[in-house]
């Protein structure tokens, strides 16, 4: 059994070559049974900020897992900042024994800081490090990923700028231009209901937003971006392996809508 979460596919890429048909965090974590049992139970996410976005911990928190082997690997792109070591101390801070943390180093999608077209000319070797985290999993591994003292620093910075933005920065990122023609791609592919349609447009409700950036990558108009600069706006990403439609079916919070 294995959990994802998504906003390009990375993660989804990652969890399907371990297990056929992962389980969607942004779905699951509305079922009203949250009592998973199984062998082994993983979980693939992307770090946001070099921790576990706010869904995944809050769909941790909610959740008992009954298993032997607990995982997790977590996706980054450039910077993991001790993020094993931050998931371990999230999870011991909710009484969940975790058995094995590895990070696997993918494109990056987070805008302001790089330019996709360049991003995804990297060879970042994912499915040679794939084969050895999976190689862990099938041994039942007890491993946490090593996190040097200058990883720890590159989080302690990123804490220290993070201090001086509004702390609803992060709800206020996402900014929807002129152009939209209501498709509605934008709000099937949102995991947190932080974008819908209305009157024809898309609006975004800050709140709940992940920060995922799913809505600004899968715009076909491009009409989605951020309130601060970009790399290059005209750059967007997704995973070549994963279609729009497997990000929808995993993200869409529409009643009755799925794909």
């Amino acid at each position: 059994m294995i959990f994802y979460f998504t906003g390009t596919g990375n993660s989804l890429y990652a969890a399907k070559q371990i297990e056929k048909d992962p389980i969607s965090i942004p779905q699951a974590i509305h079922q009203k049974n949250k009592n998973f049992t199984s062998a082994s139970i993983g979980i693939v996410s992307p770090i946001y900020g070099h921790e576990l976005p706010a869904m995944v911990k809050d769909f941790l928190k909610k959740s008992v897992f009954s298993t032997n082997y607990f995982y997790m690997i977590l996706t980054y792109g450039n910077r993991h900042g001790g993020a094993a070591e931050l998931a371990k101390s999230f999870c011991d801070s909710i009484g969940l024994s975790v058995h094995y943390i590895n990070v696997l180093l993918m494109v990056d999608n987070w805008l302001p800081s790089f330019d996709m077209d360049e991003q995804k000319k990297i060879d970042k070797r994912v499915d040679e490090n794939l084969a050895v985290i999976k190689s862990h999993i099938k041994e039942h591994k007890n491993m946490i990923s090593e996190v040097t003292e200058s990883d720890r620093e590159a989080h302690r910075q990123f804490i220290s700028q993070m201090s001086l933005i509004p702390p609803d920065a992060w709800q206020r990122l996402i900014k929807i231009g002129t152009g939209c023609v209501g498709c509605g791609i934008c709000e099937r592919v949102c995991p947190s209901s932080s974008i819908r349609i209305e009157n024809g447009k898309a609006v975004h409700i800050p709140g709940n937003c992940q920060s995922c950036l799913a809505c600004v990558h899968a715009c076909p108009q491009k009409v989605i971006g951020l309130s601060v600069p970009e790399k290059n706006p005209n750059a967007r990403y997704r995973n070549k392996d994963i279609s729009l439609n497997e990000i929808m079916k995993a993200n869409c919070q529409v009643k009755g809508i799925k794909e």
